[in-house]
C-alpha cells in the first residue's frame, strides 16, 4: 500500500531538511577548513609579515581562535531568536552571513597594501564568520531531528554530521587545485580562489534552505504560545546539560582540528609534501562519509554513548601511534594515521552527537542548549588547540605535545559520556531528557 499524501510530503520534507543540514554544515566546515589551510601555508607572512615564521603561524593560528571565541555568542543570539521566532529564519540568516563573511576574506587587502587594517579585518570577518557558524549548526540540527521519528533520529542527524566530511573533501580538492600554482603566484592570487568559491555552496544551500518548512515540534509551541521569553536563563538555571555537553564534545573537536588545519602546519613542517598531506586528509574525509551515517545509525539501535565512549577510548590509545606515523615520513603512514584518527575514531564521537546534544533539552529552549553546548565544545576542543599544539611544538622541538592534547580531549569524552543518561528512547517533547550525572548502576536502577 502506497503512502498517504501527508505522509508522503512528510517525508519529502525530511529529506529536503537533512539536505539543508548537509550543505549548512558542509559550507560550515569548508570555510573552517579553508582558512586553517590557508593560515597554515600564508596568511602568516601575508598578514602578519616580519614576524618569525613560527611566530608568524602561531599569529595566523590565533586569529583562527577568534572565530571560535565568537562560536558562543552565536549560539546565545542566534539560539535566542531560533527558539522564540523559529528555526528556519535563523538558518537563512546563519547561513547568509557566514558564507558572505569567507567571501569577503577572498577579497581582503594584505598587510603590504593597508598595513596593520590587513589584520583587524581578518579577525573582524573571522568574528562575525564565527556567530554566524555559532547559530548554524544547533538550528540546521534541529530542523532535522525535529522532523525525523524517533526511531531514526540518529540517522537522519548524520546528515548534517556528514556536512563536515563533504566540506572536507570539497576544501581540500579546491585547496590541491590552486595549491598547484607556483608558490608566488599561490601568495598573490590564488589563496583567495577558495575563499571566492564558497559562494556557490552558499548559493546552493540557500536555495534548498527557502524551500524546507518550519519545525513541527516548534510550530506546536508557537501555536500554545509556550515560547521561552528568556532562553539562556531558562538554560543556565539547569547548567548540568550545557556542561555535560561541551565536554562530550570536546574530544572530537580536539581531534577535528588537530588532525586536520593543525596537521597541515605540522606535517609539511617535518618534511611531507604539500600534496602528500592534502591526499591523506582526503581519503580521510572520504572514509568519514561511510563511518559517520554508520555510527549514528548504530546509536539509534544500542544508545549514543556507547559508540561515542568507544570512539573516545581509541582515539586516546592511538593518539601516540598515529603521531608516531606522522613522523615517520611515509605517505603511507601519513594517510593510515589520519585515517585512524580522523576518519575513524572522530567519526565515531562526532556522528551520535546531533541527536544527543538535541535530546537533552526540551523544545522551548532547545535551540540555544544545543547550541551553547556544542560550541563550547568547539571552543575549548579546536579553538585554541592549533595555536596550543604550535607553540608547545615550537619550544619542545618535537610532536609529542600533540599526542598528549589528543589523548587529553578524548580522555575528557571518555570520562564525561560515562556519567550521562542515555538519552535515545526519550521523547522530544517539551522536557528535557535527563542528562545528570550518574552511574550505570543507578541506570539500571531508574530503569
Amino acid at each position: 500500500m502506497s503512502p498517504s499524501p501527508t505522509a508522503l510530503e512528510r517525508t519529502r520534507q525530511l529529506r529536503r531538511v537533512a539536505l539543508s543540514g548537509l550543505l549548512g554544515t558542509a559550507v560550515e566546515f569548508y570555510d573552517f577548513l579553508v582558512y586553517g589551510t590557508v593560515a597554515a601555508l600564508v596568511f602568516g607572512e601575508l598578514f602578519f609579515p616580519g614576524a618569525d615564521p613560527a611566530v608568524g603561524t602561531i599569529a595566523a593560528f590565533g586569529t583562527f581562535a577568534a572565530g571560535y571565541v565568537a562560536r558562543p555568542i552565536g549560539g546565545i543570539v542566534f539560539g535566542h531568536f531560533g527558539d522564540r521566532l523559529g528555526r528556519k529564519k535563523m538558518l537563512l540568516l546563519t547561513m547568509g552571513l557566514m558564507g558572505g563573511a569567507s567571501f569577503l576574506i577572498g577579497l581582503l587587502p594584505t598587510y603590504d597594501t593597508i598595513g596593520v587594517w590587513a589584520p583587524v579585518l581578518l579577525i573582524t570577518l573571522r568574528v562575525l564568520q564565527g556567530i554566524a557558524i555559532g547559530g548554524e549548526w544547533g538550528g540546521a540540527t534541529l530542523m532535522v531531528v525535529e522532523h525525523a521519528g524517533e526511531k531514526r533520529r540518529g540517522l537522519w542527524s548524520s546528515f548534517t554530521q556528514m556536512g563536515a566530511p563533504l566540506g572536507s573533501l570539497i576544501s581540500a580538492a579546491v585547496v590541491a587545485m590552486v595549491s598547484t600554482l607556483p608558490k608566488d603566484q599561490f601568495a598573490a592570487w590564488g589563496w583567495r580562489v577558495p575563499f571566492l568559491l564558497s559562494v556557490l555552496l552558499l548559493g546552493v544551500g540557500l536555495f534548498v534552505r527557502l524551500n524546507v518548512v518550519e519545525s513541527p515540534l516548534f510550530a506546536e509551541v508557537k501555536k500554545d504560545r509556550a515560547e521561552s521569553r528568556l532562553p539562556i536563563l531558562d538554560v543556565l538555571k539547569r547548567p548540568q546539560p550545557v556542561l555535560l555537553a561541551c565536554c562530550v564534545g570536546i574530544g572530537a573537536f580536539t581531534a577535528q582540528s588537530l588532525l586536520t588545519s593543525y596537521l597541515i602546519a605540522y606535517a609539511t613542517g617535518i618534511g611531507h609534501p604539500r600534496p602528500q598531506v592534502l591526499t591523506a586528509l582526503t581519503v580521510s574525509a572520504a572514509v568519514a562519509l561511510v563511518v559517520l551515517p554508520c555510527a549514528s545509525a548504530l546509536s539509534d539501535r544500542i544508545g549514543r554513548r556507547p559508540v561515542v565512549l568507544t570512539g573516545a577510548l581509541l582515539s586516546a590509545a592511538t593518539a601516540f601511534p598515529v603521531l608516531a606515523l606522522v613522523d615517520s615520513k611515509s605517505s603511507g603512514a601519513l594517510i593510515l594515521a589520519v585515517v585512524i584518527g580522523h576518519g575513524i575514531s572522530q567519526s565515531l564521537m562526532y556522528g551520535p552527537l546531533g541527536a544527543l546534544f538535541s535530546e537533552m533539552f526540551g523544545t522551548r529552549v532547545r535551540y540555544t542548549g544545543a547550541s551553547l553546548g556544542y560550541q563550547g565544545a568547539t571552543l575549548v576542543g579546536a579553538g585554541f588547540s592549533p595555536m596550543i599544539a604550535g607553540s608547545l611544538v615550537a619550544s619542545s622541538g618535537n610532536g609529542t605535545p600533540v599526542a598528549l592534547l589528543l589523548c587529553g580531549g578524548s580522555l575528557i569524552t571518555a570520562l564525561t559520556v560515562w556519567f550521562v543518561r542515555e538519552t535515545s528512547r526519550t521523547s522530544l517533547g517539551d522536557d528535557p531528557a535527563s542528562a545528570l550525572p550518574t552511574t550505570p548502576r543507578t541506570e539500571e536502577i531508574t530503569a
